[in-house]
């Protein structure tokens, strides 16, 4: 059982990984019909919501795309800055989306940057915890190191609706400036959807995971 928990928590985000970047290769060969690039669209979509102070620049790094809420920019890797692909507009519009969520203080964002400080500290150390709770048979410790695991469990299930919700104006942002035909948006679609699959991969492989660690504290009782 152990042995098939571990396969599982390896395999399922291999396979979104896969997919993501399989999909991505893909609409990164398939050229926009309005000649735009990834930077061109996020500029629109900002400035259509008065976000002129919010900066597009571009960052190195494969995928590396994210929008940062402190320093308010979009970075965009050099594929999407300079792209002019179905991909590219797809995954700036996405970006811009988390833009214009952290401007109208989305629910769910705002929750996960409040939580963020204390599950970053909480997830670095779980599993020294962990670790030190079974070497010594410490019951209490290893269950601490478990409940730590959950926080970064509960802050990756909140990030699903923060993703989803980009994803979705990211859609409507392009279908509302016309910036792509309909052949084109189901494009956009499947770049989306692999990409918010990575994160629900994300949420399965770490609920995995505490499941086996119970099951370890549970065997130790």
């Amino acid at each position: 059982m152990d042995y098939f928990l571990i396969a599982l928590t390896i395999v399922i985000p291999l396979i979104a990984d896969l997919n993501v970047k399989g999909t991505y290769k893909k609409y990164l060969k398939v050229k926009n019909s309005n000649k735009l690039t990834g930077q061109e669209v996020a500029r629109q979509i900002l400035d259509k919501h008065g976000l002129q102070n919010v900066y597009v620049v571009e960052t190195s790094g494969y995928l590396s795309d994210h929008y940062d809420p402190k320093r308010k920019v979009v970075r965009l890797s050099k594929a999407v800055y300079e792209g002019e692909t179905v991909a590219s507009i797809a995954i700036a519009a996405h970006e811009c989306g988390h833009a214009i969520q952290d401007k109208e203080g989305y629910m769910y964002m705002r929750f996960r940057s409040f939580i963020f400080p204390m599950v970053n500290i909480a997830t670095s150390i779980s599993y020294y915890i962990i670790l030190i709770g079974i070497l010594l048979q410490i019951l209490d410790l290893l269950y601490l190191g478990i409940a730590f695991t959950m926080l970064g469990l509960i802050f990756q299930i909140v990030t699903l609706p923060v993703e989803f919700n980009a994803s979705k104006r990211a859609k409507d942002e392009l279908d509302s400036l016309h910036i792509v035909k309909s052949d084109e948006a189901k494009g956009v679609k499947k770049v989306l959807r692999s990409a918010a699959l990575t994160y629900v991969a994300g949420v399965l492989a770490s609920a995995i995971q505490i499941l086996r660690l119970v099951l370890i504290a549970r065997n130790n009782d």
